[in-house]
């Protein structure tokens, strides 16, 4: 007998026992304390029962660059795999618990029983798996649903006001809160659609004649294009409110125009040229007089969100050129003279004035996240206004009343005016709404 200082100091083995050194079973170490110190990439599964390798799940051997993509493929292949890895052992662990308590091995019968399990209760060619497939296993659902939105095409929204960060005139700080505040109040501009119901002189063909003619006045004094739609609302407000004669109709008009003109002009035209283009039907007195009557009338309320208001924020967020804000405010200034249209707010016009303007352009329907959100309108809720505009444009040329059509078939107005009518809106079922990056495939 000899004393054998490996394990335990005290142990005696018999002088013809031959020491094995580190030896270890012929099967997988399982009980090694702590993990080796680099993972192998290659998995180690034994041979069967019936002599060959099982190749029921095979493992992926890393040959290229793992992405997110590539990741998450194979994590989703991988995921049948795992619910069967997991069922096996809670199989084995219910029958563990039922099964009696094996006995103990002999330290006669192994030399190193330290360091050797019974594995025979586990299977191996489920349980070990690569260390970049273990990985990849680890990823939550949230990485799964962030890799599969990468792949879609998302609209990106953009900053409209990004360019005007230098611009103090801008306020591009304060810019949202002015046009909620605009949205809140635009109400209060607006009358009611049927008003002209209770004039008993005049009817809504008399002011269709009116604000074509003032269209005419107001480009032959080359006034600001917020000066006219100042005036048409000062017209209806005031008619909203004050019962007038025929005779009046147009002094109502032209005093209107005049007082837009101090709201909103630099240099306001002289008295005289506004009687003198009413071929002297009114005296100065008689103008002066019905100037004191609208606004008491009106109660000094010059500050209303008319449709140019919105018209300039909304063409910024559809990234407009000329020619588009051309024929938008084109087909806009063409519902100026329509009575039915009092019945849309001033947003809502401006809004679908854009929308048919890039319809009569591009030649299908066009309305981006970018202008839904700026404008608060979707798609749907345009589509009534739009069709009547379109009706609008394709009847401006014909008729009477053709001040604005006139007016925009002029180089200086780019000949907004000999745009085709985007005809396909007056269909329910016509062409979808197209997004960015999409145009090709529609023209396809």
């Amino acid at each position: 007998m000899k004393r054998v200082n490996e394990n335990s100091w005290g142990a005696m083995k018999p002088a013809t026992f031959r020491d094995t050194g580190n030896r270890r079973a012929l099967r997988d170490i399982r009980n090694l304390v702590g993990a080796p110190p680099y993972p192998c990439a290659v998995k180690k599964t034994g041979l069967t029962d019936n002599g060959s390798s099982d190749d029921k799940n095979p493992t992926f051997v890393a040959r290229r660059p793992v992405t997110r993509n590539f990741a998450a493929t194979v994590a989703s292949k991988s995921q049948p795999d795992r619910q069967g890895s997991s069922a096996q052992h809670d199989r084995v662990g219910n029958e563990s618990q039922c099964k009696p308590p094996a006995p103990s091995v002999s330290s006669s019968s192994c030399p190193d029983s330290s360091s050797a399990v019974d594995v025979d209760d586990y299977s191996l060619s489920n349980d070990i798996a690569s260390p970049m497939v273990e990985e990849m296993e680890e990823m939550d659902n949230s990485d799964l649903k962030e890799v599969e939105m990468e792949d879609l095409v998302v609209e990106t929204i953009p900053d409209i006001d990004g360019c005007d960060l230098n611009n103090p005139l801008a306020v591009v700080e304060y810019v949202e809160d002015i046009y909620t505040f605009y949205r809140k109040t635009e109400v209060t501009s607006c009358v009611s659609p049927d008003y002209m119901s209770h004039q008993f002189d005049i009817n809504e063909k008399m002011r269709a004649i009116l604000i074509d003619w003032l269209i005419e006045v107001h480009y032959k004094f080359e006034l600001k294009d917020e000066t006219l739609f100042l005036t048409v609302n000062i017209i209806d407000r005031f008619l909203a409110s004050q019962t007038v004669v025929r005779k009046k109709l147009q002094l109502v008009g032209v005093t209107a125009m005049f007082l837009a003109c101090k709201y909103e002009e630099v240099s306001v035209p002289v008295v005289e040229d506004l009687i003198l283009i009413c071929d002297r039907a009114y005296t100065k007195e008689e103008l002066l007089e019905m100037e004191r009557l609208i606004v008491n009338t009106l109660q000094f309320n010059m500050s209303v969100a008319t449709p140019y208001v919105f018209m300039r924020r909304f063409l910024k967020a559809a990234d407009s050129d000329e020619k588009l804000e051309l024929l938008s405010f084109f087909i806009i200034e063409l519902c100026l003279v329509e009575y039915k249209m009092l019945e849309f707010r001033p947003s809502l016009l401006a809004a679908a004035a854009i929308y048919t303007a890039q319809g009569s352009l591009r030649g299908f329907r066009y309305w981006t996240k970018t202008c839904e959100l700026h404008t608060a309108y979707s798609e749907g809720q345009l589509r009534e206004c739009s069709r009547l505009m379109v009706d609008f444009h394709r009847k401006a040329g014909a008729g009477k009343l053709t001040g604005v059509h006139r007016k925009y078939s002029t180089f200086k107005y780019g000949c907004a005016a000999k745009s085709e009518p985007a005809l396909f809106l007056l269909n329910a079922g016509s062409l979808r709404c197209q997004f960015p990056g999409t145009e090709s495939r529609s023209k396809s």
